[in-house]
């Protein structure tokens, strides 16, 4: 098969706020994976963790370093073409590129949707949350009012985990709250909060009508999760606490969900992978993103009907998006029936 590289640069509508900082703007690789005519499709975005940081630069180079003993494959050799990946200690963000395309010319050669080839029902589809990200109390209205005359928004996920403390957390809630009065409400702390804070957060959010509380503590501190769920009235989910499917078994006793992001897991496959695992161990799905196009988040599109929520809102977050595919029906991101991803470039 023959792989092309190539780089692309989106522009965030709304600059995005979180406890560990602002993102305005994101270079993403774009894969393109031929093989007998049929060209498959993949994105890889960067993302920075605690102790990681997968940056353009990074992953552009491992692709480049990569591509050469890729071509010496088929698409149909997936579980070799897996076992190189691996070895090779490819960046996550990396394999999910190459996933992702494997994926759609697969679906392409078949002339099927991948919801369609594993079965799903996209009536199951819930709504997406769209994010308001660390803002003052009257920026954080300001946001949730451009979101709403954008689009049909039915849930609303708040970053939290302020630097300034639970004070000003509090607030920006609370004025959230006040300008989105239809919406569900989610809040994600990106482990901005210690653990008594988390505590006496997740207590003040529970009486305030919040569903779940996501990454209340920082990775590392996976030790006092446990805690955490005794003295939390919230389900909690994890997201930087949990990156593959083998991460699941240690956090099952003290989380109730995790979300699940094609860039952290790696693609697809793993995904699915995560999905099961997670469901074996009691535990609640979400998919999210991070500074996806609509290329990555029509693949995790895909496997919507699995989730119990879902966060795929980057893409509609972007002024200068070159791809289409999934679209927003009622809130919710559903895919098309289109073979593979479904994605086209869009004009221009």
């Amino acid at each position: 098969m023959r792989i092309e590289l190539e780089t692309f640069t989106v522009n965030k509508r709304f600059p995005l706020t979180i406890s560990r900082g602002t993102t305005a703007q994101t270079t993403n690789l774009w894969i393109k994976l031929e093989h007998d005519r049929i060209v498959g499709w993949g994105e890889a975005s960067p993302f920075s963790l605690a102790n990681s940081r997968q940056s353009t630069e990074t992953l552009q180079q491992a692709l480049q370093q990569i591509i050469p003993q890729l071509e010496a494959y088929t698409p149909w050799q997936r579980q070799q073409i897996e076992t190189l990946l691996y070895n090779t200690q490819l960046p996550s963000a990396a394999k999910a590129a190459v996933d992702m395309a494997l994926h759609d010319w697969f679906g392409k050669c078949v002339g099927l949707p991948l919801w369609q080839i594993w079965g799903l029902d996209c009536s199951r589809i819930v709504p997406t949350s769209v994010t308001i990200g660390i803002n003052s109390p009257a920026g954080a209205q300001t946001r949730v009012r451009d979101w709403l005359q954008f689009a049909d928004v039915r849930v609303i996920k708040i970053k939290l985990g302020n630097p300034i403390g639970i004070t000003a957390d509090r607030a920006m809630f609370l004025a959230v709250k006040e300008a989105a009065t239809t919406q569900d409400i989610f809040v994600d702390a990106n482990g901005g909060w210690n653990l008594e804070d988390a505590v006496e957060m997740c207590n003040w959010l529970a009486d305030a009508g919040v569903k779940y509380v996501e990454q209340p503590l920082a990775q590392g501190t996976e030790e006092q999760l446990a805690e955490l769920k005794k003295r939390s009235p919230l389900p909690i989910f994890v997201d930087e606490s949990c990156h593959t499917s083998a991460d699941i078994p240690q956090l099952a006793h003290c989380v109730d969900g995790i979300n699940i992001k094609l860039m952290k897991a790696g693609g697809l496959t793993e995904a699915i992978r995560m999905v099961h695992t997670a469901r074996a161990y009691g535990l609640q799905i979400m998919f999210g993103c991070y500074s996806d196009s609509a290329l990555a988040n029509t693949a995790a599109a895909q496997l919507a009907p699995l989730a119990d929520y879902l966060d795929l809102d980057s893409h509609m977050n972007l002024i200068d998006d070159p791809f289409s595919g999934a679209t927003l029906n009622k809130g919710r991101v559903i895919p098309n029936h289109k073979p593979g991803l479904g994605v086209e470039r869009s004009a221009a």
